[in-house]
């Protein structure tokens, strides 16, 4: 048998031992292999657990769960520094934010602290991606508790525009992101105050509702975002038509392109406020989800099926939220979970829903201002592109 199908057989066989694993567990005692709860404000409490079962073959393992009632509490996405070019401690956000709670989010430049996935901050598209990834929408009604869709998600965006009644439609290749040469880049507000470029590229300021050109820059680069606006900026100071129609007064609309999954509407992407990025859907509407590598190009022998530290968001029948932050990467303290043994927590804790975020290094759960899990960078907590935010309603 190839390496390959040593893994995919591995892969089937955990998720079969998961399966019943969780199986077994569904409608029991929580308190049996979790312990109780700690609480930390009304609506959010503070599990811990070192139950070796969570894992196998059982070896050392450090948990640390939050239960948290949307009825009471909400969550937030936030980005370090308050903009894309910036990183930022989960723990020093948190106490900037004056959160109750938080814990690391989606995947990112480790380098620039680039967001690498789709993201949504505020009602804003802040990060686009090509490649369906796990991603959960939030919606934020105004004096109702949030509600969560779970998906696999891409998205893109258009710019929109005419010139003597002619439509044109250009596909914008990023958004806050660096800009490539022939290819035309979004900036918006969340980015930086400005576009960060350098020159031999032609950027157009676009400001007020709508949308509409205000000034024309070229080799100029370094072009100030306007807070009611976007920056469009092209790698190039010949841009190719119709780009060449872009001129002072001329309105631009910008269209996403959503690609789903597994059937949420597009409206409920568009509409939600907040959207996280992850690597892995690990259950929806009370189904086992696999396949990732067909779906979300996970590879098993280097993320799946390895364990590694873990973030894990997810929802149980009763309509609980919970955030997970599994150590792992430390033999003797906590060896972390491959994809199975996640499902397998899942099924403990009766999560219908569940996503794994942002792991690694970067795994880190903070309450009341403190870590309180043992991130595995040996340089210490790493900054982080984003957090998700526990508040009070």
């Amino acid at each position: 048998m190839t390496r390959s199908g040593h893994s995919i057989k591995r892969g089937v066989l955990g998720l079969v031992i998961a399966l019943v694993a969780g199986a077994g567990c569904l409608g029991v005692d929580r308190s049996t292999w979790l312990g109780p709860p700690k609480p930390i404000a009304p609506g959010v409490d503070l599990f811990q657990t070192t139950d070796e079962t969570l894992v196998s073959p059982q070896g050392p393992i450090a948990v640390y769960l939050l239960r948290l009632d949307l009825n009471r509490v909400a969550i937030d996405a936030a980005l370090g520094q308050d903009e894309v070019m910036g990183a930022e401690r989960v723990d020093t956000l948190a106490q900037r934010r004056r959160a109750i709670a938080a814990v690391n989010a989606g995947f990112f430049n480790v380098r620039n602290g680039e967001p690498l996935g789709l993201l949504k901050v505020g009602g804003a598209i802040v990060s686009d991606n090509t490649l369906t990834r796990a991603a959960v929408a939030v919606q934020s009604p105004p004096d109702a508790r949030q509600q969560l869709d779970f998906d696999q998600a891409a998205v893109r965006l258009e710019a929109r525009f005419s010139m003597d009644g002619q439509p044109a439609a250009v596909d914008v290749a990023g958004v806050n992101t660096t800009r490539e040469r022939g290819k035309l880049m979004l900036y918006t507000p969340q980015y930086h105050t400005d576009t960060d470029t350098a020159g031999n590229g032609t950027e157009w300021v676009l400001a007020g509702n709508p949308l509409r050109v205000s000034h024309v820059r070229r080799d100029l680069g370094r072009t100030p975002i306007p807070r009611d606006g976007v920056v469009l900026s092209f790698g190039g100071l010949d841009p190719p038509s119709p780009l060449d129609w872009l001129a002072p007064g001329t309105t631009v609309t910008l269209v996403p392109a959503w690609k789903i999954l597994n059937g949420t509407p597009p409206e409920r992407f568009e509409s939600a406020r907040d959207i996280f990025n992850g690597a892995g859907l690990l259950r929806r509407d009370g189904a086992t989800m696999a396949d990732w590598l067909a779906t979300e190009v996970l590879q098993p022998a280097t993320f799946t099926d390895v364990r590694h530290p873990r973030t894990l968001l997810g929802v149980d029948r009763r309509g609980d939220l919970w955030l997970v932050a599994i150590d792992g990467r430390q033999p003797a303290y906590s060896v972390g979970m491959r994809f199975d043994e996640m499902i397998a927590l899942c099924l403990r804790l009766d999560l219908v829903d569940a996503v794994n975020l942002d792991g690694g290094g970067s795994t880190t759960m903070v309450v009341g201002g403190e870590i309180v899990n043992r991130p595995a960078d040996a340089a210490g907590p790493r900054p982080v592109s984003d957090a998700i935010l526990v508040r009070s309603r």
